[in-house]
């Protein structure tokens, strides 16, 4: 039984940010709360003296180890749960927990497991096509104005985050989760195969696959379970060609 966030097995990923000050400024809202891996995806400006002006400190030190990918899956194929911020609400981007109560639920989670949290780029946020890679979407309670600078929104989730490294809850570890690359894979293979029987809709498979990955993620699969899926794919994808097979001899005898 654990009762603290390990902040250790936490990264903040900043997509496409454009401003190198809010990257020196996350550093250092992040190193406040004791939190040290940074991550940056396909940034616009990464100007070293520019982050450090804003860092300053200590906070450098975040800086120095931060990792820089130019794409998004490939950034996040090591982590094990996913988390995205926006201030947008809809039907393809429900936001389904606040960062409070995102920072209970990664006490478990994150003892055997890399979590990562997204911010989207300062002008528009995460995308929704972004925002598919994530198993849950939390959002920043605000009052009548809810766009925050970005260096605000990171100090306001890190902050529940640090709080949580002193919680009186008792809970259960969670066993490690599949990763992202696994995932990505699985969802890959269900894409093709539910293309090819008829299932998704051509025209935009991405919309009728993102409830799918919505539904999977309600409870996040161990890296076994996403091997029974891709079975199961891989026993229909059989099926499916020995149907097509007999199709095919019924129409040229």
């Amino acid at each position: 039984m654990t009762s603290k966030i390990a902040l250790e097995n936490v990264a903040i990923v900043l997509v496409q940010p454009q401003i190198p000050e809010n990257i020196g400024s996350v550093a250092r809202a992040m190193h406040n709360m004791g939190l040290s891996r940074l991550i940056v995806v396909d940034p616009k400006n990464c100007d070293a003296d520019r982050m450090n002006k804003t860092a300053t400190g200590s906070s450098t030190k975040v800086l120095e180890g931060m990792d820089i990918h130019k794409d998004l899956r490939e950034a996040l194929a090591t982590f094990q749960y996913l988390v995205g911020t926006t201030a947008r609400n809809g039907t393809l981007r429900p936001a389904l927990t606040q960062p409070r109560t995102l920072a209970q639920k990664l006490i478990p989670i994150s003892q055997d497991n890399s979590a990562a949290i997204l911010f989207g780029p300062e002008d528009r946020g995460l995308s929704n096509d972004q925002l598919r890679f994530c198993h849950t979407i939390v959002t920043v309670p605000t009052a009548s104005f809810s766009s925050l600078n970005l260096a605000q929104a990171v100090v306001i989730v890190c902050y529940e985050l640090f709080l949580a490294t002193d919680s009186d809850r008792r809970e259960t570890p969670v066993p490690r989760l599949a990763n992202s690359f696994e995932l990505e894979g699985m969802y890959d293979h269900l894409r093709e195969m539910l293309s090819k029987i008829g299932f998704l809709d051509p025209q935009n498979p991405e919309h009728w696959l993102l409830n799918i990955r919505r539904f999977l993620a309600r409870v996040p699969l161990r890296a076994r379970e996403v091997r029974i899926i891709r079975g199961i794919c891989r026993q229909m994808d059989w099926y499916a060609s020995q149907v097509d097979t007999l199709q095919k001899e019924k129409e040229n005898p």
